[in-house]
C-alpha cells in the first residue's frame, strides 16, 4: 500500500447501475463526472485506460461537453472495439481504418447527443470515433506516426479531446504511445483492481465504486 499511496487519487466517481442507458448520466453521475473534469481542466487530451476506463472516457467526454468544450470521444482498443455497438452507432471506418490509410478524417467522425439530465445542459454534440474493425495487431498501429498525427488533428480542431485507452493487460508500449501524445493518463477501476505500479510515469487514480 505504500507504493499505491503515492499515486495520486484525482476524484471518485459511482459505478454505473445495472440496466441503465449507455451515454445516459443520471444527476449523481453527472456531477461525478463533472467534477472529475473540473479536476482535469489544464489537460486538453486524456487517456483513460483501465477495468473501467471505457465507463469513466464516456462520462468524462459527456461532462466535457455539457462543460460547453467541444469534445471528441477517440476508441483506442483496436483489438475488441466496444463503443459503436454500447452507443448504437456505426463501427467503421473508425481508427483503425484511418491509421491505414483507408478512410478520410471527416469519414471518422460521428455526432452523438448527450442523453439523459446531460443532454437539456449540452451546448453542443459530442464527436466520436469509434476504433473500427478488429485489428488482429493493435501494437504498431496504436504506435504509428499515423496514429499520433491522428490525435495531433483532434487536439487541433476540439478542445478536449478523451482517449479511451487499450486495456492494461496490453501491450504497455501502445498505452505509453497514446500517453505521450495526451497530456495525463487516468486508471479507472475498483482499489483492488488497479495495479501498484503505473504503466506510465505519472498517472493518476480515478476509482470507480
Amino acid at each position: 500500500m505504500r507504493r499505491r499511496s503515492r499515486q495520486q487519487v484525482l476524484a471518485e466517481v459511482p459505478g454505473r447501475r445495472r440496466g441503465s442507458r449507455p451515454g445516459a448520466l443520471n444527476r449523481a453521475e453527472l456531477e461525478a463526472f463533472s467534477a472529475l473534469a473540473e479536476a482535469l481542466a489544464d489537460a486538453q487530451a486524456v487517456v483513460a485506460t483501465g477495468p473501467a476506463g471505457s465507463a469513466v472516457a464516456l462520462g468524462l467526454a459527456a461532462a466535457f461537453t455539457v462543460r460547453g468544450s467541444r469534445t471528441a470521444l477517440v476508441e483506442c482498443d483496436l483489438a475488441e472495439p466496444v463503443l459503436a455497438e454500447t452507443l448504437g452507432i456505426s463501427g467503421a471506418p473508425g481508427l483503425h481504418e484511418y491509421i491505414r490509410g483507408e478512410a478520410l478524417p471527416g469519414e471518422i467522425l460521428q455526432p452523438l447527443v448527450p442523453a439523459g439530465p446531460a443532454s437539456a445542459a449540452a451546448g453542443e454534440h459530442l464527436t466520436c470515433v469509434v476504433a473500427g474493425n478488429a485489428a488482429r495487431t493493435p501494437g504498431p498501429l496504436l504506435r504509428s506516426e499515423r496514429c499520433r498525427h491522428a490525435i495531433a488533428m483532434l487536439r487541433r480542431a476540439y478542445q478536449t479531446v478523451v482517449l479511451d485507452g487499450p486495456p492494461l493487460s496490453g501491450d504497455p508500449a501502445s498505452l505509453q504511445a497514446l500517453a505521450a501524445a495526451a497530456d495525463t493518463t487516468i486508471l479507472c477501476g475498483g482499489r483492488r483492481e488497479l495495479p501498484r505500479r503505473p504503466p506510465v510515469a505519472g498517472a493518476k487514480l480515478v476509482l470507480v465504486g
